[in-house]
């Protein structure tokens, strides 16, 4: 038995007085049966649109989805989608199909979802409806398509990215019929809309299986990101390295956090490197100006994928910093804390020990390096350090007092910072306002 939200109790009741039948379903069944806490709330029904809308009457309705038979209901602040059963038609968009047929059937509605896990249907009164071994699905880890996996894919080619999404975030594996037709029907992702691709490819990276998911399945990832495939196999011949360049890819973002903004960092980070590679007359291989090459071509994903501008000025940011030595001194994580901002540097500091996580044992002594940088700059902003001119003791005005207008202002407050981070200077105003003076 499942502990459903008042709202959705309320729903399920209202449209079974009505003569109505009715089941949660989709992903918050999913969820239950996983023993997690569901997000969303959908429900399918017998009822047509206008009987919903009719049953429903008193509560804010919004039906932009009233087409393929979805009226959303509000219900104390709770957005409900409550949906007729149906039979799709064909989807010549690979996106919606362009024609829906209401059944009766709670099965045949059913057989129109994705994967097993997504198709299953719950009821207080009847308990969990399977018709398609979810269940077991689920206690096996498989993510396996309802029916033919190549017709569900031709339907939606952005289902190609969702089994690898449920794979990844699930901890699961694909079932070898679903995972055969996801490498052949890999094409079928081309006429997607950018945007629902990096929603799922950004879900796929912060989850706890992404590795895995990587390594079996860049074929289909290099679809919507040919920039990847140069990575493939290309083995690094340097002792740092015992894998080769998209191995340590995929070492390196399982590795960091699984904040969006650090997994496309560590996803991305080495992009470059194949076409940066040089090999020294000892046999070892370097990839010198990497880091910037790879900031070049991460920068034409994320904008073919739509990122917003803050979150791709951040992620470009680590990537051209990340093979940026950096040492637990003051002076140096003063500087870089200055230069990029506290949060910033932490997320690179991340991005080194994961970088450093996916290379050879012989590199593994870096790990505790940028925990004492960690610690250095805790240090630092325990002691309200000054690394920025909003920390500076004067201002803009205090330097005008003096007689300086226009570029000398700003000139003169980047050289008092300068000497406070070197500590030739404290950061106490009139000690700041005399070494301006003796400057002019």
């Amino acid at each position: 038995m499942f502990s459903l939200p008042p709202q959705v109790s309320r729903a399920l009741a209202l449209l079974n007085s009505a003569g109505h039948e009715a089941y949660l379903v989709g992903g918050a069944v999913r969820d239950y049966a996983m023993g997690k806490t569901p997000h969303d709330w959908d429900i399918t029904t017998a009822a047509l649109p206008e009987q919903t809308a009719a049953v429903f009457a008193h509560y804010r309705l919004i039906e932009t989805g009233i087409q393929h038979g979805t009226v959303t209901v509000l219900l104390d602040g709770e957005p409900l989608e409550i949906t007729t059963y149906r039979v799709d038609g064909a989807y010549t968009d690979h996106r919606r199909p362009d024609s829906v047929r209401f059944t009766p059937s709670l099965k045949q509605d059913l057989a129109r979802r994705d994967f097993t896990i997504n198709a299953m249907a719950y009821h207080p009164a009847v308990g969990v409806v399977d018709p398609f071994g979810g269940l077991q699905d689920l206690q096996n880890g498989l993510v396996r398509c309802v029916g033919e996996p190549a017709r569900r894919f031709g339907e939606d080619g952005l289902r190609l990215v969702r089994a690898l999404r449920f794979a990844s975030v699930l901890d699961m594996r694909l079932e070898p019929g679903t995972a055969k037709a996801v490498h052949e029907c890999r094409e079928n992702l081309r006429p997607i809309a950018a945007e629902r691709v990096h929603t799922e490819l950004t879900k796929l990276l912060c989850g706890t299986n992404a590795e895995s998911v990587l390594l079996q399945y860049r074929d289909v990832l290099a679809v919507p990101m040919p920039e990847i495939a140069p990575m493939f196999d290309f083995a690094q011949h340097n002792p740092h390295h015992n894998r080769d360049v998209w191995a340590h890819t995929a070492a390196v973002t399982a590795a960091i956090p699984p904040e969006p903004v650090l997994r496309w960092a560590a996803f991305l980070h080495d992009i470059g490197k194949p076409g940066c590679f040089s090999l020294a007359g000892d046999g070892v291989g370097h990839f010198y100006g990497h880091a910037q090459k790879s900031a070049e071509l991460a920068e034409q994903i994320l904008q073919r994928l739509r990122f917003d501008n803050a979150s791709k000025a951040e992620v470009l940011k680590l990537i051209r910093y990340h093979d940026l030595p950096i040492q637990p001194e003051t002076k140096q994580v003063k500087r870089l804390a200055g230069r990029l901002g506290v949060e910033s540097l932490r997320r690179l500091i991340a991005l080194h020990k994961a970088d450093t996580m996916g290379q050879s044992d012989i590199c593994a002594g870096r790990v505790a390096q940028y925990s004492l940088v960690e610690q250095v700059l805790d240090e630092i902003l325990a002691r309200q350090a000054c690394f920025s001119l909003k920390d500076l003791a004067v201002n803009g005005r205090d330097v005008m007092a003096l007689g300086l207008s226009g570029p000398a202002v700003g000139r003169a407050l980047q050289s008092c910072l300068n000497a406070v981070m070197e500590e030739k200077l404290p950061n106490q105003k009139q000690a700041l306002l005399a070494y301006i003076q003796k400057s002019m």
